[in-house]
């Protein structure tokens, strides 16, 4: 497909009001309920913080996480195309991360680095990319946004906040995301076009 085939619908990322929504709805569940739910909540922070594909997400182990770095960061080892790269995020994240991995340790799971970051109880495998979507939408229930979201939200959420949050640096949300194209990275910048219109009005005041 190529990069100018798609427009992005507004109607395919959350509001800041719906992230909140959906973030306060991950942390009660991780502060109240089972492994499995505190993975859930896992799941919700990671593709905020770092906008990672479904599958990038499926593919994590355990030692792609580089939490000690001056910037933490993580490892996609294989992403669109074949493609790796590094992902960097924010201290908040970071400590969600310390967090996962002690109550990984606490629950019986293994958090050497081969191992897999979102562990499948059922398989012992990694989380297949069909029960991160249903984690998903069990959160994304809870905090009563509509049906049509996917967990591909987070990746166009993360992509338009990083956007604002950086002034706007194509180049900066290219590479986080991964994309081969920065025209591909420009269709986050077209939905924003109102929040730049905003930021020039001020700019003139």
């Amino acid at each position: 497909m190529k990069s100018h085939s798609w427009e992005l619908d507004p109607k395919k990322f959350l509001s800041r009001q719906d992230a909140n929504s959906l973030l306060a709805v991950a942390g009660e569940q991780a502060e109240h309920g089972n492994a499995v739910a505190f993975r859930d909540s896992f799941i919700i922070h990671l593709g905020l913080a770092t906008g990672l594909r479904v599958m990038e997400m499926a593919a994590l182990n355990c030692g792609d996480l580089s939490l000690e770095d001056t910037i933490p960061s993580l490892v996609v080892t294989s992403g669109k195309g074949k493609k790796r790269r590094r992902v960097f995020f924010n201290d908040n994240f970071k400590k969600q991360c310390k967090e996962y991995l002690v109550r990984k340790q606490v629950s019986g799971e293994s958090t050497e680095s081969e191992h897999p970051l979102l562990l499948s109880s059922s398989t012992g495998g990694h989380l297949t990319t069909r029960a991160i979507q249903k984690a998903f939408k069990r959160c994304a229930k809870k905090a009563g946004l509509p049906s049509r979201y996917s967990i591909h939200c987070l990746r166009h959420t993360y992509a338009c906040f990083l956007l604002k949050a950086s002034n706007w640096n194509l180049r900066l949300v290219q590479k986080q995301l991964g994309h081969s194209k920065i025209t591909t990275t420009q269709i986050y910048a077209d939905v924003m076009m109102p929040e730049i219109k905003k930021a020039l009005d001020r700019l003139y005041i």
